[in-house]
């Protein structure tokens, strides 16, 4: 079946806390735009994500606030910034890579938090059933195209709020030449 692909950049995800403490006191995220999982935005925000290595400026800070800090790199940002995150579902932080985030207001130094996302499928429950995917916790998806492949290892990810939709790091879709809107095929 076919599935619409969504490539997903370097981001940070915030409690209301660590928004407060890089933003100042009273912050509340502004809408830049829409994501297409219900209820998700881009943000106006951006920070600077720091390792003794290197840092990275202009990440982009996503909303809505949630229960825990979390920074989500590709394997090309992790080779900048020196460091070694964990390939993790999101809000799979136990463990992961620490780093320093930087906001106009403040500091947070993070002792865990950094990961490298799964490949994954937002995606219904009741279309697991309607797809035939029951039982499944992973499936391969087909590429097209000039450097099309099959990529491995994509996480089904269930929820009432759910656009059906496969989320790519930017290195995966740079190695199949893969933008936002392209189509895959779960095999």
């Amino acid at each position: 079946m076919k599935v619409s692909i969504g490539v997903s950049n370097r981001h940070v995800h915030l409690t209301k806390e660590h928004l407060e403490i890089l933003f100042g006191e009273g912050y509340e995220l502004e809408k830049r735009n829409d994501l297409t999982q219900p209820g998700q935005f881009a943000s106006t925000a951006l920070l600077t994500i720091k390792t003794d290595k290197s840092e990275i400026s202009g990440v982009r800070v996503l909303g809505p606030i949630r229960p825990y800090t979390q920074v989500e790199i590709s394997k090309t940002d992790a080779y900048k910034l020196g460091v070694n995150p964990p390939v993790r579902n999101s809000g799979d932080i136990k463990g992961s890579c620490s780093i320093k985030l930087i906001g106009p207001s403040g500091e947070v130094d993070l002792e865990e938090g950094c990961i490298i996302a799964t490949r994954h499928i937002h995606i219904l429950p009741n279309q697991i059933k309607m797809y035939g995917l029951e039982g499944k916790e992973k499936v391969n998806v087909k590429i097209g195209g000039e450097k099309g492949g099959v990529i491995t290892n994509v996480y089904l990810k269930p929820s009432e709020e759910a656009y059906f939709e496969l989320h790519l790091d930017t290195d995966d879709a740079n190695a199949h030449l893969v933008k936002n809107g392209d189509i895959g095929e779960i095999i």
